[in-house]
């Protein structure tokens, strides 16, 4: 299969290629996302030397494994070093023999820096010492271990500091690389069809790639979720250990954010954990985050400092809400729950999901997208004299205008009645009453397929965007 979407990445890709320096390039992102294949298409597997890291290997079998990479490689006969920094040396001097452009893939590069070993005192020296000054080398290390990437690499503080040329956090699929990818695998299933699976398992291609031509959405859904051998019925147990170093504390955090109604704020998350407040809880946070799993906002109108840390990935709503507690599978368990409220309160949670990590589009959509502005949710706790209110999604536009976006999953077009023309009223009214906004307010619809037409689907409704706008 050709590389779908990636446009930005290529783009950068071929400017290190094509570039007159020493490259040094760190590629991450969540497990299944696509590192490995996206570079390995965009390179044809034409390296001058690739290696990947062992899986819960010690250092004797990292070492021997990385020796047999470069005897491969080079048609060699090294015997296995006692430690990195002769292995490292190694490589350097066959690289040296090598004529012109030299690309050089080292795969799950985290693995091989087990406990106690010098692996980062051989990066360092072979980085340093010899492949910095080299204008026609290009490395591109990569791995799944986001935490290992962030702060052995991308913070690192000793020999490594500021030595990465360019980072690339890859991303999951949007909506529309979606449909490109089900497309590629001649999947004919309508939009509609393509936003279920998306709320499910997000664009992580690796999971897309389990969709079976032929089923409809909901019954693939069943399949590769509920289905004993289905691969997201126990994907869950392993995230968390290959991503992070004492992963079960950053499942911990993900489930008490859960328990909160899927956001909340760092001090409430603290107390729901049982947690003292200080630098790790941060780190965890920040990992996470980098990781794909939650996403930080400010409240609309509060500092920057306050967050709120809202659950971001799919795959882990879908989890811990159906699949986890499941029990033994029965043919049609997810089919005959499609009526059930609790799927309902569900979808309407992952939709707007879905518009957050597509507000390009709906800047595009709305015209928009050349002005900056700001993308936040707004809430207000009722009082005894007072009702409540919350705003899903929130774009403040350096143009003097907020767009207060009101978002609704529907199987049909949505219909606006009385009541709840009266509860967008309220909102409007709320909102600008708290807030002391002095900028234009316009209430923006955005639905699965549209407003249905009557009296109230143009009252106070300024813009109106559909799920088609996110696939653009």
């Amino acid at each position: 299969m050709k590389i779908i979407g990636r446009e930005a990445e290529i783009k950068l890709l071929n400017q290190i290629v094509d570039s007159d320096k020493a490259a040094f390039v760190a590629i991450y992102g969540r497990r299944r996302v696509g590192k490995t294949f996206l570079i390995k298409e965009f390179f044809n597997e034409k390296f001058s030397f690739y290696a990947t890291g062992l899986a819960n290997a010690n250092t004797s079998q990292q070492l021997t494994s990385f020796t047999i990479f470069i005897n491969q490689a080079f048609n060699t006969d090294y015997k296995t070093s006692k430690n990195w920094l002769e292995t490292f040396n190694i490589l350097a001097n066959e690289l040296k023999k090598i004529q012109g452009k030299k690309i050089i893939f080292m795969d799950e590069l985290p693995w091989f820096d087990t406990k106690k070993s010098d692996f980062m005192t051989g990066l360092e020296f072979f980085w340093n010492s010899y492949a910095s000054s080299q204008a026609d080398i290009k490395m591109i290390v990569c791995g799944s271990a986001a935490w290992w990437i962030i702060n052995k690499l991308i913070k690192n503080k000793g020999g490594l500091h500021n030595r990465l040329t360019a980072r690339i956090k890859l991303e999951p699929f949007s909506l529309k690389e979606t449909e490109q990818f089900l497309q590629a695998k001649n999947m004919a299933i309508d939009r509609y069809q393509i936003l279920q699976l998306y709320m499910v398992m997000g664009g992580v291609p690796y999971y897309l790639e389990q969709v079976q031509k032929g089923l409809s959405a909901t019954q693939n859904i069943e399949n590769v979720c509920f289905n004993d051998s289905g691969l997201l019925k126990t994907e869950f147990r392993y995230i968390f250990s290959s991503l992070f170093k004492n992963g079960e504390k950053h499942e911990l955090l993900l489930r008490k954010i859960y328990e909160k109604g899927g956001s909340a704020k760092r001090e409430d998350i603290i107390s729901a954990a049982n947690l003292s407040s200080g630098g790790d809880i941060s780190n965890r946070l920040d990992e996470l985050e980098e990781s794909g799993f939650i996403t930080a906002y400010s409240e609309f109108g509060l500092k920057s400092s306050k967050k709120i840390y809202c659950i971001s990935d799919f795959y882990t709503l879908f989890y811990l809400k159906f699949i986890e507690n499941s029990g033994k599978y029965e043919q049609g368990d997810w089919v005959n729950k499609m009526d059930d409220p609790s799927v309902n309160a569900w979808a309407g949670i992952s939709f707007e999901q879905v518009c957050f990590n597509h507000i390009q589009q709906i800047k595009n959509a709305l015209s928009i997208a050349g002005i900056s502005s700001k993308s936040t949710a707004w809430s207000k706790k009722g009082t005894e004299k007072t009702k409540g209110t919350q705003i899903d999604l929130i774009i403040d536009r350096k143009d003097r205008v907020i767009n207060l976006c009101e978002i609704k999953f529907s199987i049909n077009q949505y219909t606006i009645t009385k009541n709840y023309d009266e509860v967008l009223r309220n909102k409007l009214a709320i909102f600008k009453e708290s807030t002391k906004t002095r900028k234009a307010v316009f209430l923006t619809m955005i639905t699965t397929y549209g407003l249905a037409a009557n009296e109230y689907s143009r009252s106070i409704i300024q813009n109106e965007i559909t799920m088609g706008d996110l696939y653009l």
